[in-house]
């Protein structure tokens, strides 16, 4: 199948491309939301995506699709390598980055990852797998986005920090205010911009 097919919105769908989405999102990815991205078929995508499946099979990379969705993994052959990773990742302390990023989640609770971007500046997908890995919180579903997850800090955290709520945290409300007010001067330099 000649895969390079161009949209409405120039953008081309190709498995380098459904590649590059897969792995930025770092998250399971419905064929419905790639095809709405590249404005094809859903078959289309679907059948890039068996392709891609069978190219990255002699690389350390991996598909997993279930349940209509796809996503981006390590080879089950690299497991060893990446469990020893894992483990060596757990027992290190928290980067500057990931400590920020906690930050975000707790005083701002109930943020997606995009918000975090957002206010970070940077892709966060990867401190917060490690973050959820570690336990120190939670994904759950947007109620009101199918498509997004939302984070909010673990029980165990808040046990661990001393707290039954996010609220008592040190300097809540004032670091919550500071929080919306960078938000609120982010948008404004955005519209600005544009």
């Amino acid at each position: 199948m000649e895969e390079q097919q161009t949209t409405q919105s120039n953008i081309s769908v190709t498995k380098q491309n459904i590649q590059a989405v897969l792995f930025y999102l770092a998250e399971p990815v419905s064929f419905k939301r790639l095809a709405s991205l590249f404005e094809v078929e859903i078959s289309s995508i679907e059948s890039l995506v068996q392709e891609l499946k069978q190219e990255l099979s002699s690389t350390g990379l991996s598909l997993v699709i279930h349940d209509g969705e796809v996503q981006l993994v390590t080879h089950p052959e690299s497991h060893s390598v990446i469990e020893k990773i894992r483990k060596d990742e757990l027992t290190k302390e928290l980067t500057k980055p990931a400590l920020e990023t906690l930050s975000i989640i707790l005083y701002k609770d109930n943020v997606t990852r995009g918000d975090i971007d957002f206010i970070r500046g940077v892709n966060s997908s990867f401190i917060l797998r490690n973050l959820l890995m570690r336990g120190l919180i939670l994904r759950k579903p947007h109620p009101s986005d199918a498509r997004t997850f939302i984070y909010t800090g673990s029980h165990e955290l808040l046990a661990y920090l001393g707290v039954s709520e996010t609220k008592d945290l040190p300097d809540f409300e004032r670091i919550k205010k500071l929080l919306e007010e960078k938000v609120e001067n982010l948008l404004g330099e955005q519209k600005e911009s544009e």
